[in-house]
């Protein structure tokens, strides 16, 4: 018996509740054993959000394309693991967030792998840089690492006499936000900072740290008074 007649023979003894599909209307498999439903593209497109913190339009012009066109599925996806997908079309910039919710029990995927002072301390400088440029009309904003170096160690422990460690610290810190993506070396120690500065520190975080650096400021200031 052909292909064709075992087909229509199975919906005739069926009554035609099940709609026999064509072989060649099976999803093509890209693996022994895939059972999954994605074209290879979206697939990577997926992955590349769930192992790295941001998709930039800029860097990788095929997948954001990919995401634009597929971005109804892939938020499905996501959401099937508690994970929403957030797509900045003004910065050209795709990123995940956990879902938190009170009312449901929600099992934490993405876990926040905190920044240390020194990083913390970076990223408030070049989130200030930043912002300072837009607010003058430029297009971007530039910094160099020796720059970066001597505001940071403004707000370190001014009796620290391990000089060396706490630079040794500012530059692991810059080298960390550069592959994450928040700055771009052009030149040797020289860097453009990304608007993902925006994204990971917002205006309201940003504004708390400077007040948490003030205090901590004065309270410096202070110490070295009472040690006089």
């Amino acid at each position: 018996m052909s292909e064709t007649a075992v087909e229509e023979y199975v919906a005739e003894a069926d009554g035609g509740f099940i709609e026999p599909v064509p072989m060649e209307e099976d999803p093509e498999q890209l693996f022994a054993g895939d059972s999954g439903t994605l074209d290879a593209a979206v697939r990577r497109v997926l992955v590349r959000l769930l192992r790295g913190r941001f998709l930039v339009a800029d860097r990788n012009p095929a997948q954001w394309r990919t995401l634009l066109e597929n971005q109804h599925v892939i938020e499905s996806r996501l959401h099937d693991l508690f994970v929403h997908l957030v797509v900045d079309h003004d910065r050209g910039i795709a990123y995940k967030k956990q879902v938190r919710s009170a009312e449901l029990d929600v099992p934490i995927l993405l876990k926040d792998d905190p920044y240390t002072r020194a990083e913390t301390l970076v990223l408030v400088h070049l989130r200030t840089v930043f912002q300072r440029e837009q607010g003058a009309g430029e297009a971007s904003a530039r910094v160099d690492v020796e720059e970066v170096e001597q505001t940071v160690l403004t707000f370190f422990d001014p009796d620290d006499k391990n000089l060396a460690a706490r630079q040794t610290e500012i530059r692991t810190a810059v080298r960390r936000l550069e592959k994450e993506g928040l700055i771009e070396e052009e030149s040797e120690g020289r860097f453009r900072v990304t608007p993902l500065v925006e994204i990971v520190l917002s205006n309201e975080r940003l504004g708390e740290l400077r007040e948490w650096l003030r205090a901590q400021n004065q309270q410096n200031q202070q110490n070295q008074e009472n040690q006089r």
